[in-house]
């Protein structure tokens, strides 16, 4: 099924990754550096200065790859779970960061890792290359589970 795609289809491509980064607003109102800071951390942990670069190129990568699924399929159930995932990465940061609930954000990284699981597999079968560009994401957010998950421990 071919979509109706803009004239310039990189239009629809600048959208998707703009669409993708939104999902990093609420970190934009909250003291990510100054919390992380102050967290006891297992020294695996990352240096806080990594995120951005890190976010900022998964970000580019999910936009690509859902461009690449609606180019091709519209908005189908795969794009739903794509959906699904950036709100749920645009709420862990608040409930780890703003509302210091390292708890409630595991289980918030548990779905969003599910969401992103789905996103992939939907992908998968749409078009493989897309998937390939999710496989960072779903591994930063695997590291990232355990990371808060130890974090939570550490803070008690």
């Amino acid at each position: 099924m071919r979509v109706h795609t803009p004239a310039h289809p990189y239009v629809a491509l600048a959208g998707f990754i703009a669409l993708a980064m939104l999902a990093a607003l609420p970190s934009l109102w909250l003291d990510l550096r100054g919390t992380y800071a102050h967290l006891a951390l297992p020294e695996w942990a990352p240096p806080g200065w990594l995120f951005g670069p890190v976010w900022t190129a998964l970000y580019v990568c999910m936009g690509v790859a859902a461009w690449g699924v609606w180019k091709s399929h519209g908005w189908c159930v795969a794009m739903g779970f794509w959906l699904a995932q950036l709100v749920l990465n645009a709420a862990w940061t608040p409930i780890f960061f703003g509302l210091h609930q390292p708890g409630w954000a595991f289980v918030e990284i548990v779905a969003l890792w599910l969401a992103i699981a789905g996103t992939y597999l939907g992908f998968a079968v749409i078009r493989p290359w897309t998937a390939l560009l999710l496989t960072p994401y779903l591994t930063w957010v695997s590291y990232a589970a355990v990371l808060n998950y130890v974090i939570w421990g550490l803070n008690e």
